[in-house]
């Protein structure tokens, strides 16, 4: 496990959010997203505040910390002094990450994992003019009827609340998000709506033929060699990266030289769709060599496909002097040609 690997106290919180709730007007037992799809539309169409289940699931996370702290400090807990957290999520539980971070100083750093959708509004927006529909996997907020609130003033207010973007000035501390590049709720390029307004040291994992549950891929070897970077107080190292034209992408890599890089890519000849349930667990990988002799700088060109899609990413590989297992980084996913197929359908921007 983490904690005896790492020497440190790791606790897990679970019930986030509380599961099943039957609400009193409502009847059904509600888990997951049909709950807090549930509880937006209580609020959209109350403005009452107490509606939204982020906040009770933000509390429980808090409390959790003080109950970690307190249990510690005493003769069971080994009379250890817990001054401040990590803090890892999926999904749901991703979203409280960030906004655990948001409002208590004792969070260090946060992995946030299979939640790609800060800037949620043009995120999704742009989810719907690549597919022409919501995927499946948000239908509880599209049976609920969110998604036709989007660009009401209730959303916005709502979005003040909630989304973990609107915080961003307080999200500060190193952050390291775990995503997957064929997520059924999320698109491989939705970094593009917030990675670059994120302040203070960040980093991005896209895992190649990922799904929305990360089964099945070597996602928890990133989050255990991260963990042990803070703990031990070594700096992750910076990956930098741009794309000056379609296909085209650099990066530079600061504070240690990787061991690998490949640059990993798939095509779906039609749709822009790249989730493992259309296209598989197709994405391959070839090595990538540096352009300079420093080992640090990288530059390729890809080539978009003869027919449909292809998106493409690089992924870096560093040996870390603490953790049992390697940490990786990718850039961000870019997708050529960047054409959207249903811009002009109602999810239009």
């Amino acid at each position: 496990t983490i904690a005896a690997a790492s020497g440190s106290v790791v606790s897990e919180l679970k019930m986030v959010p509380n599961q099943p709730l039957v609400f009193a007007d409502d009847g059904e037992e509600r888990y997951e997203d049909a709950l807090i799809a549930y509880s937006w539309d209580k609020y959209l169409k109350t403005g009452d505040d107490k509606w939204p289940a982020r906040l009770p699931m933000t509390k429980a996370a808090v409390r959790a910390m003080d109950t970690v702290t307190e249990f510690c400090s005493t003769d069971k807990g080994g009379q250890i002094s817990v001054r401040d957290f990590v803090v890892a999520g999926g999904s749901k539980r991703g979203w409280t990450t960030w906004t655990t971070a948001a409002v208590d100083k004792r969070v260090r750093a946060i992995f946030p994992i299979v939640i790609d959708m800060l800037n949620v509004v043009p995120s999704f927006k742009h989810h719907f003019n690549a597919y022409g529909f919501y995927a499946p996997a948000v239908g509880d907020y599209e049976a609920m009827g969110i998604m036709d609130w989007q660009d009401s003033p209730e959303y916005q207010k709502l979005m003040k609340i909630v989304e973990p973007f609107e915080y961003r000035d307080r999200l500060t501390m190193p952050k390291f998000m775990i995503n997957a590049t064929g997520d059924q709720f999320f698109l491989p390029d939705s970094w593009r709506f917030y990675y670059d307004q994120l302040e203070g040291p960040k980093n991005i994992r896209y895992v190649p033929n990922g799904e929305h549950s990360l089964r099945d891929t070597d996602a928890w070897e990133t989050l255990m060699a991260g963990y042990f970077s803070i703990i031990h107080d070594l700096a992750i190292p910076e990956l930098e990266w741009e794309s000056a034209s379609p296909g085209h992408l650099t990066a530079k890599v600061t504070g240690a030289s990787p061991k690998a890089v490949k640059i990993w890519h798939a095509d779906n000849p039609q749709a822009r769709d790249f989730r493992v349930d259309t296209i598989g667990r197709n994405w391959v990988s070839q090595d990538v060599l540096p352009t300079d002799a420093s080992g640090l700088n990288y530059n390729i060109q890809m080539d978009s496909p003869e027919k449909g899609w292809r998106a493409f990413m690089l992924e870096f590989t560093f040996k870390h002097p603490k953790s049992p297992v390697p940490l990786k980084m990718t850039t961000g996913v870019y997708v050529i040609p960047d054409t959207l197929p249903h811009l002009d359908n109602k999810g239009s921007l």
